[in-house]
């Protein structure tokens, strides 16, 4: 009696349909892990780049950056940021603002900000310097840390980045980082462009990262830029090997144990 080999060739089809399936999306999901290691890679470039050009001088900061006030799309912006800047100007200590729940070396505690008025003749452009990180009172967080801020004229260095990145706060009418309504030195955030409008100070649209090792009672072991890469190439590894056992599983089962056994077994026993 002859037997129909329908159904095993359905479940042929089938188990050969979703190894297809199988293959194909993790080799979508490899290449695309190389894709972004590629983009990664790309932008780490760019900032390595940036970070090498020759510094800005308070002419060309004065010049080149605009006002936190005027409306700055973030294309102009984006060949601004990273580069290397030497200033010189005067500190206006008095509009030092404390950004709270900022991390230095694992540690929990303030980023200082405070503005720097160029010096003569570009007085008319004040930048927002991100001078370093010191470490909260835990016992009393109205407390404000002890932070030298040297009076005359000084120059720091450093490189133009975009304002401190924000954090989640409650509003202050519900009891957040600044119950004052901003009056408080001490803040969750800085909004440069509302800063420009509460205070009247001319603030430019960008910041600039303090270099330099630890003075004035301030830490500035910054988060230095890191491509990143090595983890996607890894994930992109983890799908292609994917792929690759699961053509090998295939192959094994569905072609050498199916049809192999049948070809010795038709061979003629000596």
């Amino acid at each position: 009696m002859r037997i129909s080999r329908f159904p095993d060739l359905w479940r042929f089809l089938l188990i050969s349909a979703a190894a297809l399936i199988c293959v194909a999306a993790t080799a979508s999901l490899g290449c695309w892990q190389l894709g972004r290691a590629a983009q990664k890679q790309a932008v780490f470039d760019a900032i390595t780049r940036q970070q090498g050009l020759q510094p800005w001088h308070d002419a060309e900061l004065a010049a080149g950056v605009a006002l936190a006030t005027d409306s700055v799309g973030e294309a102009p912006k984006a060949h601004l940021l990273h580069r290397p800047v030497q200033l010189q100007g005067r500190w206006l200590a008095e509009q030092t603002v404390f950004l709270d729940n900022r991390q230095m070396q694992g540690r929990v505690g303030f980023y200082v900000l405070t503005p720097l008025r160029l010096s003569a003749p570009y007085g008319h452009r004040v930048v927002i310097v991100q001078r370093g990180w010191v470490p909260r009172n835990f016992m009393d967080r109205t407390v404000l840390p002890e932070v030298q801020t040297p009076a005359g004229t000084v120059r720091i260095e450093g490189r133009l980045e975009a304002p401190p990145s924000r954090l989640m706060e409650l509003d202050a009418t519900q009891g957040g980082a600044d119950p004052d309504e901003q009056k408080s030195r001490i803040r969750q955030n800085a909004d440069i462009a509302r800063w420009a409008r509460e205070s009247g100070l001319p603030l430019l649209a960008l910041s600039v990262v303090q270099g330099g090792s630890a003075s004035e009672g301030l830490l500035r072991d910054w988060p230095q830029a890191n491509a990143g890469v090595q983890k996607h190439y890894g994930y992109a590894f983890q799908w292609f090997g994917i792929s690759v056992l699961v053509v090998l599983l295939y192959v094994w089962f569905q072609l050498v144990r199916r049809f192999y056994p049948r070809r010795r077994a038709a061979q003629p026993e000596g």
